[in-house]
């Protein structure tokens, strides 16, 4: 049995690198990276102490980040203020993740795919979404006695959602792409950048 406890260096790591992130980071961007990774409504007291800084300047960051579109803000039981990364920030950042990585011709071709997919799966199963197909079976499992016999797997229905998500992601970065070539196109040059 090992009673020994860690050498000093080691005992609170934790401690180290959070002094190390609050030098090199300034307090707007560590309450930036709190909340990109906060999904659930949370006070400006708990991103301020996640963000390692005092809860008036984790208010004003929040209202800012709410003002970008970047935060979502809902009222709390108590009457304060609760805050969230917007979903639409996620669409955003998952849509310019995409276009980082996949040619506009490749993901106008993934999106033909992901939408074929799609006609197959209402094809197959007869309903619209995977959330009815889910239902259907729920209620089948409930007239019938014992187990369907053609019962889904959950896997499907889970494959069924994630397909659709990616649809809605790539759909986005394409529209985010083709406004981005429209821009690009759309600009000409002012009287000052012509030469004589």
């Amino acid at each position: 049995m090992n009673d020994r406890s860690p050498p000093d260096e080691f005992a609170d790591v934790n401690e180290a690198v959070g002094e190390e992130w609050e030098a090199e980071t300034t307090p707007y961007e560590r309450i930036r990276h709190v909340v990109a990774h906060t999904y659930s409504p949370v006070s400006a007291d708990a991103v301020a102490d996640d963000a390692r800084t005092a809860p008036k300047t984790a208010r004003k960051h929040l209202n800012t980040l709410a003002d970008e579109g970047f935060v979502e803000t809902t009222p709390g039981e108590q009457g304060g203020t609760l805050y969230r990364r917007s979903p639409e920030s996620l669409v955003v950042e998952q849509a310019a993740d995409i276009l980082e990585h996949v040619s506009t011709d490749e993901l106008v071709t993934r999106i033909q795919e992901m939408r074929e997919q799609l006609t197959e799966y209402r094809s197959k199963f007869g309903v619209d979404s995977p959330e009815e197909l889910a239902i259907n079976q729920t209620n089948q499992a409930l007239t019938e006695a014992g187990t369907p016999q053609d019962e889904i797997d959950p896997e499907t229905i889970r494959e069924w959602k994630t397909l659709r998500r990616n649809l809605a992601f790539a759909n986005a970065a394409l529209s985010i792409g083709n406004a981005e070539q429209f821009v690009d196109s759309d600009r000409r040059p002012t009287d000052d950048s012509v030469p004589a």
